[in-house]
């Protein structure tokens, strides 16, 4: 039930399925039918599941799709138990996932810079094996408009403490925000993915 899918903002190859498992209930609460996915589905209805009510991921880390072919808003999943839509976002945009793809993490060193302007230019902030919950605390208050990830697996926020829109960097190149699927070039916090190879809970918990 999955078909293979290479995200073309992505320098990297598909990393092993046999390392990825994750379980999507139609209901909320781990209720209603379920579905078991091993690797990247270019479209859920295809593969017969109505609705993503929640989410147990069991090896992660996974990014989930609001449209088919892995397009539209972004919602990362790590290990952990996702029991309904608030528990993986708090936009409102939109209360569908229709596709979802492993993540490859392949590096337990981590180093992104962000950019005010299309193609690297103007100031920049730059973060090392550290998660930013506000940018702002940081002195950088310019909008994000390419980014460069050196190593390491990010996802960035539209707004400060993790909120908001996400967008999942992988190793490479972002030229300009359509790249990473930003309708606007606006982020305002991040945080490295975490992986079972590099972190032994394989998951990020925020502190409230």
């Amino acid at each position: 039930m999955a078909t293979d899918h290479q995200n073309p903002a992505s320098k990297q190859q598909q990393p092993a399925t046999s390392a990825f498992k994750l379980v999507i209930y139609e209901q909320e609460n781990f209720q209603g039918r379920c579905h078991e996915l091993t690797g990247p589905c270019n479209n859920l209805q295809e593969a017969g599941v109505e609705k993503v009510g929640s989410i147990l991921v069991l090896c992660g880390p996974w990014v989930g799709y609001e449209q088919a072919s892995c397009k539209g808003e972004q919602y990362v999943f790590e290990k952990g138990e996702y029991p309904r839509w608030d528990s993986w976002t708090n936009s409102r945009r939109s209360d569908t996932i229709t596709a979802f793809r492993p993540i490859k993490v392949d590096s337990q060193e981590h180093k992104i810079v962000l950019y005010e302007k299309p193609s690297f230019a103007g100031k920049k902030i730059e973060i090392i094996d550290d998660d930013v919950p506000s940018f702002h605390a940081h002195g950088y208050q310019e909008k994000v408009s390419s980014v460069r990830v050196q190593s390491g697996t990010w996802v960035g926020y539209q707004y400060p403490g993790y909120r908001g829109y996400q967008y999942l960097f992988e190793r490479g190149e972002y030229k300009d925000s359509t790249e990473f699927g930003a309708q606007i070039p606006q982020i305002q916090s991040v945080r490295r993915i975490r992986d079972m190879q590099w972190h032994q809970r394989g998951a990020f918990h925020p502190v409230n």
